[in-house]
């Protein structure tokens, strides 16, 4: 690669002396810190830019959205839980154990220390384990959290995350008056999601897709589409050989999108990686078999988006950092989320959490019965994830060009390398965001395709 004939082309023709440059099968990518950009031929010629740029650019660190409190507040109401998933993170708890459900006590002591967060956006988000599981704590605290919302007067939402099997009429009706959303889990159609989610002798696809619907009626019916419920599948080995078929099931759902998610090799997943793991080319090829899948369906008149190639293509074209938590400098532990476990103990975030139910307690911030929110943001667990996830901390990603459009995880680092900066230039993390990058600008560089996604952000 002939550094000096991208950089003086890329400098003639768009105004900009590019930093890092990457190599792809599309193109040379590069780019700056204020996150100007170009994908060029061999030669430095430019082949796809975003059509101008703001006249003042922030440094991409600075526009992060870093620096406002953490919004999302994630409240584990309990750890026990009735489905036996094969990629769940953390040991799984019998729904007939006892001794992990939240305390109402402890749910509104971690709604008060939220509220006192300086973040005027908030969102509560009640999860498990199988979070109505505790469905009295859940629906006290949404009560409580509306009620004490009359004295700050935020700009509040909250979430129910479930797998639906213990959804009933009485639930479903709190939730839609109260203007609860909610998300499950949906890995693809049946035989695939009750491979990968098993519960009981059947399965819970056909319960998740019932209430999928139940919920999306709901909101149809009341005018109000920011409230349909949403879903998300994880990727394993088993999903590997039916893209298609997973694209067309949200499709065929009403979801109006999908996001192609990754299954990281941490925790129990990491365990048996063998048997349900893959490697970052398999992904990379079922990545880009979903996204062909999906731009298939837009041709068609339909709009349907592919998150990952969305939060891309705002961050390349608006200069915009949408706040998805895992793609930020420094990352969004702490800054941008907390977990709240259910004996009080307040994390980093939820994957800190996850590695706390493991013994390891290097996430853990303090208690919502001693420590206050100032406090928080001052210990020497914060400040590490801060340090460790500020790209320019980190060799290999300070000198890449995806750096402006990127993020790193300390806890996925610990989990897989022992190390919270670990070694990015070998990292399953990097390869997997990468293949994305790879996948998403391939598709970019068709003209049809380009409007397509550049419509998902519009």
């Amino acid at each position: 690669m002939d550094m000096n004939a991208v950089n003086q082309n890329a400098g003639r023709q768009l105004a900009f002396n590019p930093e890092n440059c990457e190599r792809m099968p599309s193109g040379i990518f590069c780019s700056d810190s204020f996150g100007r950009w170009a994908l060029t031929d061999v030669s430095g010629m430019p082949l796809l830019a975003a059509e101008s740029f703001p006249q003042c650019l922030l440094p991409y660190m600075a526009a992060s959205g870093s620096f406002y409190g953490p919004s999302l507040h994630i409240l584990v109401v309990t750890l026990a839980c009735n489905h036996a998933c094969i990629y769940c993170r953390v040991a799984p708890v019998s729904e007939k154990e006892k001794g992990t459900e939240m305390t109402l006590e402890t749910a509104k002591k971690s709604i008060d220390l939220a509220f006192n967060t300086p973040n005027d956006c908030i969102t509560f988000e009640f999860q498990g384990g199988e979070a109505l599981l505790n469905w009295p704590v859940v629906k006290s605290s949404v009560l409580y959290a509306k009620e004490k919302n009359k004295i700050y007067k935020k700009d509040m939402r909250m979430a129910i995350v479930t797998n639906l099997s213990l959804m009933d009429e009485e639930k479903f009706k709190f939730f839609v008056n109260e203007g609860v959303s909610v998300c499950t889990s949906l890995d693809g159609p049946a035989s695939l999601h009750n491979l990968n989610r098993r519960y009981g002798n059947n399965g819970g696809h056909d319960k998740a897709v019932y209430w999928i619907k139940r919920f999306a009626a709901a909101a149809s019916s009341s005018g109000k589409p920011d409230s349909l419920p949403s879903a998300l599948m994880t990727t394993t080995k088993h999903s590997l050989s039916i893209p298609e078929k997973i694209v067309d099931e949200y499709r065929d759902l009403g979801l109006g999108g999908i996001f192609i998610r990754p299954l990281s090799p941490i925790g129990h997943a990491g365990t048996v990686w063998k048997d349900i793991g893959y490697d970052p080319l398999e992904y990379k090829l079922f990545y880009a078999r979903s996204l062909k899948r999906v731009l298939e369906i837009n041709r068609c008149g339909e709009r349907f988006v592919e998150r990952n190639a969305a939060l891309f293509a705002r961050k390349l074209f608006h200069f915009e950092n949408p706040n998805y938590l895992d793609l930020k400098s420094p990352c969004g532990a702490v800054t941008g989320q907390l977990a709240y476990n259910w004996d009080g103990n307040v994390y980093s975030c939820d994957e800190g959490r996850m590695l706390g139910a493991g013994g390891d307690a290097s996430f853990m911030l303090g208690s919502v019965y001693a420590t206050k929110w100032r406090e928080l943001f001052v210990k020497p667990s914060a400040i590490m994830c801060a340090s460790a996830s500020c790209l320019e901390s980190q060799p290999a990603c300070a000198r890449c060009a995806f750096k402006p459009f990127c993020g790193v995880c300390p806890v996925h680092n610990k989990a897989a390398q022992g190390c919270i900066y670990g070694n990015m230039k070998g990292s399953y993390w990097c390869e997997i965001q990468k293949a994305v990058f790879y996948v998403v600008l391939a598709a970019l560089r068709n003209p049809a395709d380009r409007e397509i996604i550049k419509g998902w952000i519009d």
